[in-house]
């Protein structure tokens, strides 16, 4: 973290544990970021908290922090059993939680607490073991979690903790119900600690906050900023055709270490990364329907710099704790102008910064306009020179491997070309087949 990103308050100026703060220290932190500062008192006081900041600074800290010192200073009733856990966090992604999760493996490592991670897509009998065996930190999706708990493998009543991260995306990806059953199981408001934390405190969020939660306190950090100052935008006005070469040109411009590229569907992450591998830049793709095995894989390879490039739908645009990305593309504007935002996100985090470039084609520059308005400002427009445009074989592009046909599925290759890469929305988006569509 930079000094700038920083506040003058200081970890140890509040009355943590002293097995919290080892953890804090072992994690490398001194001083608490803006939402950290504003949102610690109230929650160690015992308050519900409404949080909003933007992505990358530290909320997860804040609300693990607050979480522990909670359990370590309300110890739980005797007649708790062990698969009764006593604080449970969601949020709305797979990455998300397990990103959660490594957070506070290293902050509660001195307290003597159970961690249980649970989502979907993998490690279904693994994580059931592990909900048997008994947790005290529940951390996970909304669709396994309801899974396990209406098989009775645990159960809420013992709740004293509850964390609901990227709030507004739950109501992104349709989770909203399931939340609200969660949280209707658990103890009354009153008698447990709340704590949400959302990008935007929309009136749906604060809705939810309001009946679920206990009078809770609002914090906001620098509302009227809505995308951070150390990211450089830049966005190009291109032709459908031009995308492609424009893309190979600027990476080969450029040192692509740690790169994301955002497309809107999965047809065209398919394509990208096909030009891509077929003119010399390795990459690879993460998408709804990547194995979620693969998809860890992937991430640490890039987290690691072993993969320079990711071709990422919006499954990537929310809840990755990537450091040091260097730069996010958007090779296809999204049609939602907080998709925007979240994008631009993965890079210049926790005050460093880094470059977000935007292809304005033929289909997607309507979109333009509503992310300017969003923003505040206009983006700045850069020419497109000669030799930014790479020189590109159409027959340079490279398929993505298959997986083997399963018994009864149907569905046929799709084809491949220019035109894969400026499709619009469509089916290719979603999972073909998977245990839990909810998480």
């Amino acid at each position: 973290m930079t000094e700038k990103h920083l506040s003058d308050t200081r970890f140890d100026s509040f009355n943590l544990d002293q097995s919290i703060m080892r953890g804090v220290t072992e994690a490398g932190f001194s001083q608490c970021t803006p939402i950290q500062a504003e949102t610690l008192p109230l929650a160690l006081d015992g308050r519900d908290v409404a949080g909003q900041a933007q992505t990358g600074t530290g909320k997860t800290a804040a609300f693990l922090l607050a979480a522990l010192h909670h359990l370590l200073t309300h110890p739980a009733s005797e007649e708790r059993h062990k698969t009764q856990p006593r604080a449970i966090m969601l949020a709305p992604t797979r990455e998300l939680a397990v990103q959660i999760h490594k957070d506070a493996e290293v902050l509660s490592r001195h307290t003597g607490f159970r961690l249980g991670l649970v989502f979907g897509g993998t490690g279904y009998d693994s994580q059931r073991r592990q909900l048997e065996e008994g947790v005290d930190i529940l951390i996970g999706t909304p669709g396994r979690l309801i899974d396990y708990f209406k098989q009775h493998i645990f159960d809420l009543r013992a709740i004293q903790v509850v964390v609901l991260d990227e709030a507004d995306r739950m109501f992104d990806l349709g989770f909203i119900k399931d939340i609200r059953f969660l949280l209707r199981r658990m103890p009354k408001p009153e008698q447990r600690l709340g704590l949400l934390f959302s990008a935007t405190l929309s009136f749906r969020v604060l809705e939810l906050a309001y009946e679920h939660m206990n009078n809770p306190e609002t914090v906001k950090i620098e509302p009227e900023k809505v995308t951070v100052d150390t990211v450089k935008q830049a966005c190009y006005m291109t032709a459908n055709e031009e995308k492609i070469p424009l893309l190979i040109g600027l990476l080969r411009h450029m040192d692509p270490h740690r790169t994301i590229v955002f497309v809107n569907t999965k047809r065209a992450a398919d394509a990208v990364w096909g030009f891509l591998e077929g003119n010399g830049l390795h990459s690879a793709i993460l998408s709804g329907d990547v194995p979620q095995i693969k998809r860890l894989q992937l991430l640490k390879q890039f987290q690691n710099g072993e993969l320079p490039v990711l071709v990422a739908t919006d499954v990537a645009a929310r809840g990755l704790h990537i450091p040091d990305v260097s730069h996010i593309i958007n090779f296809d504007l999204p049609e939602d102008a907080e998709d925007y935002v979240h994008r631009i996100g993965r890079t210049a985090r926790a005050g460093a910064s880094g470059d977000a470039i935007s292809f304005a084609c033929e289909r997607f520059s309507f979109s333009l306009p509503d992310i300017e308005r969003f923003i505040g400002h206009k983006i700045p427009m850069q020419p497109i020179t000669g030799e930014l445009l790479a020189e590109v074989d159409p027959g340079s592009r490279k398929s993505p491997p298959r997986r083997p046909p399963r018994p009864g599925d149907s569905r046929k290759p799709r084809g491949a070309g220019f035109r894969g890469a400026r499709e619009g929305r469509d089916a290719g988006n979603k999972p073909r087949r998977r245990r839990n569509p909810r998480s």
